[in-house]
């Protein structure tokens, strides 16, 4: 059985066995859970736990005894899970300040609840009518418990407050963002020290401008910040796990900043080291540059793709982007373009029904003449030409139509292109 042998106290000169036998007949029928009386350690001294509880078992002691202290911590009552899976929850019984064990529910099964909810509001009424209970009573240290309430309420309100400050200083310096930080990871992935310097200062200065003296909240903006720089110097070439190091000792150097004048000098610091990994690491930063431009523009075909756009995205000015692209391919930008536009026709006309006019859509022509008129000078045949005829049954040995010789050598020669400029 879960009941101890009888005793003249359950708490001495707190709760007597024969008051405690009361109030668990009432809490019966209040809650219709069983209660029990454990000391602070989390030990058992009257009563009994739900059906199959665990109320002597040792593993779950420790949980016992962690509900009643979080209760006493809170000022209200504590719902845990112990070992077995089963809820418990508490209130403190206390003589003055000491606490000296607790009221606790024991071993409530889990099941779930036919409404969403249900289970949740049961349990929260309950905690509710033992912590009457006990403050009727007399058994815990009431006045204490509700100024412990009160205080985790302005704790909450300062959070809620702090993070809305957060939410609106990110709105404030939204716009600088918008506007400085494709400049600032174009300079950083170029390894431009005195531009990426120049547009940090005034990213700076928008922050500290919104943040004020907070110095929490200037962190988080710094962590953000070097997160940012960390991916571009990463995607310009520097040696990942080195930067990856650098970001980790960021983490830890970042926390022991003391206030806003050392958080300035540390994050330009981390500027030069995020730069310095890019020209030390061994691989090319113009062929990941190139490599990730024909990216961006194979994600974008369908747009209204211009050089300055593509030059963005690689981190390099237009006149370098068009210099690189010309010594790597012997392509303009407007030739590769429309090489990758055709290409992507091509294979849609070959592996789907879509019709002419959407394809030309989706693959960037404004409409279906100037596509057929490109696609002709490049191929060799119109767009309609190139699709397999309704009439012409397909080979058995394949179910795709192939690509047209000119398309195929086309495709051929920009996947050339694509290898080059990602692994030479």
């Amino acid at each position: 059985m879960n009941r101890p042998a009888a005793t003249t106290d359950v708490f001495p000169c707190v709760l007597g066995a024969a008051l405690f036998d009361v109030l668990a007949a009432q809490h019966r029928r209040a809650t219709g859970f069983n209660l029990c009386a454990v000391d602070a350690t989390g030990v058992l001294r009257r009563g009994r736990g739900e059906r199959g509880s665990c109320v002597n078992a040792v593993a779950c002691r420790p949980f016992r005894a962690q509900a009643i202290a979080e209760a006493a911590r809170w000022g209200e009552p504590c719902v845990l899970c112990c070992r077995c899976g089963r809820a418990l929850w508490a209130v403190p019984v206390m003589q003055n300040q000491r606490v000296c064990g607790g009221l606790l529910v024991v071993g409530v099964a889990l099941h779930r609840p036919h409404r969403p909810g249900t289970l949740d509001r049961k349990i929260l009424r309950a905690g509710r009518v033992l912590l009457d209970f006990a403050t009727a009573h007399n058994l815990t240290n009431a006045a204490q418990l509700a100024a412990r309430r009160n205080f985790a309420e302005r704790e909450r309100e300062k959070a809620e407050a702090l993070h809305a400050l957060k939410d609106r200083v990110h709105d404030d310096i939204r716009s600088t963002y918008l506007r400085e930080e494709p400049a600032l990871l174009a300079a950083i992935r170029r390894g431009e020290r005195t531009e990426a310097r120049r547009i940090l200062n005034r990213v700076l200065t928008a922050i500290y401008a919104a943040g004020g003296s907070h110095t929490a909240l200037l962190k988080s903006l710094a962590l953000e910040l070097v997160v940012m720089m960390t991916r571009a110097a990463v995607q310009a070439g520097g040696h990942p796990e080195k930067i990856l190091g650098l970001n980790f000792q960021s983490l830890t150097a970042l926390a022991r900043v003391p206030d806003q004048e050392t958080l300035a000098p540390w994050l330009c610091d981390m500027l030069e080291l995020l730069i310095d990994a890019i020209e030390t690491n061994t691989r090319r930063p113009n062929s990941v540059q190139l490599g990730r431009a024909l990216d961006f523009m194979q994600e974008h075909l369908a747009d209204d793709l211009a050089r300055e756009d593509v030059a963005r995205a690689a981190g390099l000015s237009p006149s370098h982007f068009s210099h690189l692209m010309r010594a790597k391919t012997n392509w303009s930008f407007t030739e590769l373009l429309a090489r990758l536009r055709v290409d992507h026709a091509c294979h849609l006309l070959a592996h789907t029904e879509t019709g002419l006019a959407q394809i030309a859509l989706a693959c960037g022509f404004g409409d279906q003449s100037y596509f057929s008129r490109v696609f002709r000078r490049r191929t060799g045949q119109t767009p309609g030409g190139n699709r397999r005829g309704p009439q012409a049954p397909a080979p058995k040995s394949q179910t795709k139509a192939p690509l047209s010789k000119p398309a195929a050598v086309a495709s051929a020669k920009l996947g050339s292109v694509s290898s080059t400029l990602h692994y030479s």
